[in-house]
């Protein structure tokens, strides 16, 4: 069984027990988090698709941390002008493992 979900502007694909690596939420760690934007659910072959979401269904899952991702290095350069500016960023996310998939 598994769900097609929309959190952040993103899709994921997700099965009970899969970790998910998604833009960070305002939730502590170890509290529970259900995901309602359920795009499609497939139960034993049998697919619900919804239009544009799937009525009654829902992912829950567990915060298990937040952190940063990879330092990405921003640089911006003009030649010949003495222009040049480097930045630097990190962008947030929280791990979540999926607990139950209903619908």
């Amino acid at each position: 069984m598994y769900a097609l979900i929309e959190t952040g502007g993103k899709q994921y694909r997700v099965e009970q027990n899969s970790v998910l690596y998604i833009e960070k939420l305002n939730a502590n760690e170890g509290e529970t988090v259900t995901f309602d934007k359920v795009l499609l659910v497939n139960k034993d072959g049998e697919i619900k698709v919804g239009s544009p979401v799937v009525e009654g269904a829902k992912v829950v899952g567990k915060v298990v941390k937040h952190g940063k991702g990879k330092k990405v290095t921003v640089f911006k350069y003009k030649p010949k002008k003495n222009y040049k500016r480097k930045k630097g960023h990190r962008q947030p996310f929280t791990q979540v493992v999926i607990e139950s998939i209903e619908g």
